[in-house]
């Protein structure tokens, strides 16, 4: 049984390396989108490459990251930990001295793996050592520090792209895995699972990765058409359905399809999708937005944002207290409506905008919306399937909402018209955020009509969420026992 206190020196180390693993991943994740006006000037990027900027990462981290619970439950979870933050450390590196387009998209999906082995990690590593008594505290103020990051990580990353350069958004995260190495090594046990036993299920992680990968390219390179084109799409179908296959037949499968046999945990991804796919295209091109077409600097375009996170930091527990009052249904329903509400407020973000009287209402309500549904959707989803099998449903979640999220930046540039040099351009990207925005409110709307329909209150004996108060915005928090998956 784990024995360290959270008073103790060794648990205050603990929280600290956990706490800058995961921020590392967190950060990135938030920073980015507000480099990209930058990137694109630099390195004279057209908005595919800015896409795959941002999707590379997301296409390895959503198909690998049950994987690399995985492997840290079979070959020791401090150890893939510091490996994944090694990994991630030398990506940005690759990152940062990225001399085109090119490099940076294929250093970047090589961060995506990175992330993945680290990301489930600091939260089992949390799990594994602390002592029962503490380990709620434990994850609560790993949460909270963690949403603390995200909150700030919008306006660190535009005070370095005004400063020092956007190089050195992926460069900051050098000198924290420079901390976090020797803290893990020195001061954070050694856990795994002695029951991973049998194979991994590598074949199905890359299968799941390459679907998503081809029709993420399908999707970017529509507007070119082309032979290409539908072969990709064609190909990322046949990967999706050989994976589906693949899940079905292996004796441990990465992500078992029986899992889908209750009705609410299928409801409840199915409104992931809808949200975070909104969220993940509205993040993406707010900060486009509010740069190219309202001529914010990125340190203002990054600061304006913080309201949204903000709000989820503050509110999310008492979010939860009441959804576990009067039950999901009601906050999946009217959340998502908020949200669809925020987005269609953007609307009034055009050229020469307030920022009192038109951004930052919007963002308010976007926030309140988030506030509204992320938590009853995380207890939703760990009440749906059995208590044992709680990690395994919140890691499916989390990788959903990261897959909605890239599917989101990769379609919505098509449906909105956007041409590619659209960023170049404020009056035609203005005229396509707009139609885009339509497309990210029908979506929750779509999520929201979901929930309404099928989501009802979870059984009283269900596990409930630990992270109390989170705020990212790409994906809900992971939960549960160590995100694993009996991969062997």
């Amino acid at each position: 049984m784990p024995d360290v206190r959270l008073a103790s020196p060794q648990g205050k180390w603990i929280l600290l390396t956990t706490v800058l693993g995961s921020s590392m991943a967190m950060l990135d994740s938030t920073v980015v989108n507000v480099a990209l006006p930058r990137i694109g000037r630099d390195l004279d990027a057209n908005l595919s490459a800015l896409q795959w900027t941002v999707n590379a990462y997301m296409v390895t981290l959503a198909g690998l990251i049950l994987l690399g619970g995985a492997l840290g439950d079979r070959f020791g979870r401090r150890k893939v930990f510091v490996v994944g933050v090694v990994w991630f450390a030398l990506a940005s590196l690759l990152c940062g001295i990225a001399p085109n387009a090119g490099v940076l998209i294929a250093a970047r999906a090589l961060q995506g793996v990175g992330g993945a082995l680290l990301t489930p990690g600091s939260l089992a590593l949390i799990q594994a050592s602390f002592h029962p008594d503490d380990r709620g505290r434990a994850v609560g103020l790993w949460s909270g520090f963690g949403g603390i990051g995200a909150a700030v990580g919008p306006f660190v990353g535009g005070w370095l792209v005004d400063g020092p350069g956007w190089r050195w958004v992926f460069l900051l995260n050098v000198p924290l895995a420079l901390v976090c190495v020797p803290v893990a090594l020195r001061h954070v046990p050694e856990s795994g699972d002695q029951q991973a036993h049998g194979r991994f299920d590598v074949l199905g992680a890359v299968l799941g990765a390459l679907a998503l990968a081809l029709v993420t390219y399908a999707l970017i390179e529509a507007g070119g058409g082309g032979a290409v084109v539908v072969v990709s799409a064609v190909a990322g179908l046949a990967a999706a359905v050989a994976f589906v296959m693949v899940e079905r037949r292996r004796p441990d499968p990465m992500m078992p399809l029986d899992i889908f046999a209750s009705r609410q945990f299928t409801a409840v991804n199915l409104v992931t999708l809808c949200v975070y796919a909104a969220l993940g295209g509205f993040f993406f091109l707010a900060a486009l937005q509010l740069q190219v077409v309202v001529g914010y600097s990125a340190l203002a375009a990054g600061t304006a944002l913080l309201p949204t996170t903000v709000l989820m930091l503050l509110l999310s527990a008492r979010s939860g207290e009441l959804a576990a009052r009067i039950g999901p249904r009601i906050p999946l329903t009217v959340g998502p409506l908020l949200c669809a509400a925020g987005m269609l407020m953007m609307l009034r973000v055009g050229p020469g905008a307030s920022y009192v009287a038109d951004v930052l209402p919007a963002l308010v309500v976007l926030g309140l919306g988030l506030v509204t549904l992320v938590a009853p959707l995380t207890a939703t989803v760990l009440g749906s399937v059995s208590v044992v099998r709680a990690g395994l449903a919140s890691g499916i979640n989390n990788a959903a909402a990261r897959a909605a999220g890239l599917i989101a930046v990769a379609a919505l540039p098509l449906l909105a018209g956007m041409g590619e040099e659209a960023y170049r351009e404020p009056a035609a990207f203005d005229t396509a955020f707009d139609k885009a925005m339509g497309w990210c409110a029908g979506a929750l709307v779509v999520g929201s009509v979901i929930a309404a329909a099928v989501v009802r209150r979870p059984p009283p004996d269900c596990k409930r969420p630990e992270c109390l108060r989170h705020g990212g915005v790409t994906a809900p928090p992971l939960e549960g026992e160590p995100v694993r998956k009996r991969l062997g």
